[in-house]
């Protein structure tokens, strides 16, 4: 089965095939970054990672491009409150950014180029649409003209009448049409600002990531995502400007993720019900934060509570625990070289693994594809329940569920903080204390362990531990 895709701009499921043999080029829109993280803004870096990942685990090189966007009224009104600079409020909350990318799991980008580091090109960009007459200046502001580009509103299947009809707010007398949208802004006093052929200012939001995704993946990618809320006016704007100026498709896939909401309503901080990840994730673990993201399909509305998240929770542990297991036996006992797995086991893993990405290869189907890893776990627990089972058929275990995981990342790597020979010494510590009877240090050390995520559990086998 070919990969297919839910291409926005088609409707329509869409066979994937990339412009070049064995590679990707996959843009999508990062954050402003003038706050922490919230769930919501969650949802898409998961999506995206996850379809990311899984192209990678097909065999194909992605480039996977995520801009910074470090200056725009939002931080400047940021930089107001917290009597510093723009670029120090962006500092803040990139750092803060990629810390939570870490603890959910998330590979970081090929690259994340900044609007501040991009002002040459973005400035490049907007002169070149206007010698072709795709932009105008007035009063300071250059816009971009929508009645030039005939094509305006075919990703958002809206048309300039529509859209006219539906502006409600007094229109900007320097526009030539209502719909018209800014592609530089002339800079207010006080502001921070950069020279360009129209006077000091700054870009307008749309124009940053045409000029990105041009610069550092070429005129045509071949995915472009991002959550549903971009799709207008956001990704309508960056079709206008780039297809205007290359008279090439943008992109040749759309992906676009749906809200994550709260009871009924979407997820944003303008709502007051922006739950930060940061905060989400002292008490939950990436993998149940992931396990909880892709249990619903990408384009389907998924709500939020904390019911869910222990749900996601419980049912994340089971496939660590199993996981867990497996690795732990084949500690025990290496398979001998050569020596293979059973037939049956074989056979049953393959029929697994074709229903994983069988799933996956269906528009990134992963609630089926999770179900795919439980058929694994149901699998693993029964060869676990035999004491009969060869190391070969551990490993064979291993082996697949390890492909399944690089994809979804439900049970993180390993913490690198201690060493396994660390944890080994300090258990074999407390077992000598224990038989020694010196409870106190034996307590000291199940505490310190504890500090460390480190869980301890008795099996048939003995004592084993493993990472929270």
């Amino acid at each position: 089965m070919a990969l297919q895709i839910y291409n926005t701009m088609s409707r329509s499921k869409q066979d994937f095939v990339p412009l070049e043999p064995g590679k990707v080029k996959m843009y999508v829109c990062g954050p402003t970054v003038y706050g922490y993280m919230h769930i919501g803004n969650a949802r898409p870096i998961i999506v995206f990672d996850t379809v990311r990942n899984y192209l990678e685990s097909i065999g194909y090189d992605v480039n996977y491009i995520t801009n910074f966007t470090d200056v725009d009224d939002k931080l400047i009104r940021k930089a107001e409150e917290m009597n510093t600079t723009v670029a120090e409020v962006a500092e803040i909350f990139i750092r803060a950014y990629n810390e939570d990318i870490v603890g959910l799991g998330v590979k970081p980008a090929s690259k994340n180029p900044r609007v501040t580091e991009s002002m040459d090109l973005i400035i490049n960009f907007i002169k070149a649409l206007e010698e072709k007459g795709f932009a105008y200046e007035s009063g300071g502001d250059v816009f971009y003209r929508t009645a030039k580009f005939a094509d305006y509103g075919k990703l958002s299947r809206q048309n300039l009448e529509e859209l006219q009809f539906g502006i409600r707010v007094e229109v900007d007398a320097r526009k030539e049409n209502p719909e018209d949208f800014v592609l530089w802004k002339a800079a207010k006093p006080g502001e921070v600002f950069w020279q360009s052929p129209w006077g000091n200012g700054r870009p307008g939001w749309h124009i940053e990531c045409s000029a990105m995704a041009k610069e550092y993946l070429g005129d045509t990618i071949d995915i472009h995502g991002g959550g549903v809320d971009l799709q207008f006016p956001h990704h309508e704007c960056e079709c206008a400007q780039t297809e205007a100026l290359t008279g090439k498709p943008l992109s040749n896939y759309w992906m676009h993720n749906a809200f994550l909401n709260i009871g009924d309503e979407k997820m944003s901080k303008s709502l007051g019900n922006g739950l930060l990840v940061k905060d989400i994730r002292q008490r939950f673990k990436a993998g149940t934060i992931r396990y909880f993201m892709l249990s619903t399909h990408y384009r389907n509305p998924l709500n939020f509570g904390e019911e869910a998240l222990i749900s996601a929770e419980k049912s994340a542990e089971r496939i660590a625990l199993a996981a867990g297991n497996v690795k732990h036996r084949l500690e025990l006992a290496a398979p001998e070289a050569g020596a293979a797995a059973s037939g049956e086991l074989t056979a049953r893993l393959q029929e697994i693994s074709s229903m994983f990405h069988s799933k996956m290869q269906d528009d990134f189907n992963t609630p089926d594809a999770i179900t795919a890893v439980f058929d694994w776990v149901k699998l693993a627990n029964q060869a676990l329940a035999d004491e009969e089972t060869a190391p070969a058929d551990f490993a064979a275990l291993l082996e697949a569920f390890s492909g399944m995981n690089a994809v979804l990342r439900l049970v993180p790597e390993q913490a690198a903080d201690q060493t396994d020979e660390e944890v080994e010494q300090l258990i074999a510590e407390r077992t000598e204390a224990r038989k020694t009877k010196n409870w106190a240090r034996a307590d000291e050390i199940r505490d310190l362990l504890n500090d460390m995520g480190i869980v301890l559990e008795d099996t048939a086998q003995g004592m084993r531990w493993r990472r929270k």
